[in-house]
Parts: structure tokens; C-alpha cells; sequence
């Protein structure tokens, strides 16, 4: 059996959602969280930001030619067989761990467009819309997955989270206790709970 990798995308990107949403839980909270984290994390040692000097931010100006080279190899193979959903997958991610949001989302969308049941690119968009303040769009995706998976906590915990940041903290509270009170031992009731209590 082969590994699939967009399983792993999705799984990463699944986490990444879930931590970038429990950091935030408040609407007051968020720019204040997002500002000591900005201040206090070291520059990633990933291929996109190693050849990067610590003081400089990462832009279209000092990412590695090896990266650059990459992306155009994607993006030629995206266009040569814009339904292989493997490859525009990869790309999209790529171009979203670039810092290219808005290009990401017109692949993430492409992929959809084939196969509109892929929670994993649900997951991505939500992220994305999630990080570019777009909450509405980022409730839109997380909802979608419900649709398609009535029974997936992670994005009901989203939900919750998405619902916290835009200030109604009933409906945070609401989501999260039903989580809270039917899995109390497992990970996303525990999360729930912490959750509620900082709510």
C-alpha cells in the first residue's frame, strides 16, 4: 500500500488549524498573542527560510533560488495536468508556506472543483481565511466539512474557535461544552475544556 501524501497535508494542516484556533480564542486576545509570538519565535530552519539571515523577513526578495526553482517546476506541472489533484495539491501548499495566501486558495478551489468532498482542502482554505481575517469564509469552509462529515470534532471545535474570535461566546461556549461533556477523556474534550475555561 502506498502512503499517500495529501492524507499527510491534510493531517498537518489539521493540527495547524486547530493550534493557530485555541491560540485565539478571544477577538481581545488575538493581535496581543500574535504580536509576543511575532516578537519571540525564531526564524523557522525549514528549506523556505534557511538561507534567510534572522533579521530579515522572509519575502519575495530573499527566498532561496532552490525554492524559486520548486514552485516554477509545480506550477509547469500544474499546467501541463491541472486534474491531478496530487500536484495542485503540493503546489497550493507550497505556495501557502510561501506567504502566498490569495494564489494558494485559487489552487485549493481547483481541487474542489474536481472533487468537492476533500476535507483535507477544506481544512487548508479554512486555515487560510482563518489567518487573512476572513472569518465569515473561514466559518463557510469549517461548515462545509461538517456537511460532508457531520461527526468531525476538529471542526466542530473550529467552530467554536471561529466563534469565540468574532466575539459571541455563547455559541463558543455551547459548541465546546457539548465537546467537553461527550468526549471527556479524549483530546478534543480535554481542548474543549481548557478551552471553556479561558473563554
Amino acid at each position: 500500500m502506498k502512503f499517500k501524501p495529501l492524507y499527510f497535508y491534510g493531517a498537518v494542516f489539521i493540527i495547524v488549524v486547530a493550534i493557530l484556533i485555541i491560540l485565539s480564542q478571544q477577538s481581545e486576545n488575538i493581535e496581543n498573542t500574535l504580536n509576543e509570538n511575532l516578537n519571540t519565535q525564531q526564524m523557522p530552519n525549514d528549506e523556505i527560510h534557511s538561507q534567510l539571515k534572522s533579521s530579515e523577513t522572509p519575502g519575495k526578495n530573499n527566498v532561496s533560488q532552490e525554492f524559486k526553482h520548486k514552485i516554477a517546476m509545480l506550477q509547469n506541472e500544474v499546467e501541463k495536468n491541472p486534474t491531478d489533484t496530487t500536484k495542485l495539491l503540493e503546489y497550493a501548499d507550497l505556495l501557502a508556506a510561501a506567504h502566498k495566501q490569495k494564489e494558494a486558495i485559487e489552487y485549493y478551489q481547483q481541487i474542489l472543483s474536481i472533487n468537492s468532498n476533500r476535507i483535507d482542502v477544506l481544512f487548508s482554505l479554512s486555515f487560510i481565511y482563518y489567518t487573512l481575517g476572513d472569518l465569515n469564509k473561514s466559518e463557510e469552509e469549517t461548515k462545509r466539512i461538517l456537511a460532508i462529515d457531520p461527526e468531525n470534532n476538529d471542526a466542530k471545535y473550529n467552530l467554536g474557535a471561529i466563534a469565540a474570535t468574532k466575539g459571541d461566546k455563547e455559541k463558543a461556549r455551547d459548541i465546546w461544552q457539548r465537546l467537553a461533556e461527550k468526549y471527556p477523556e479524549d483530546e478534543i474534550g480535554i481542548k474543549a475544556k481548557n478551552s471553556l475555561e479561558r473563554l
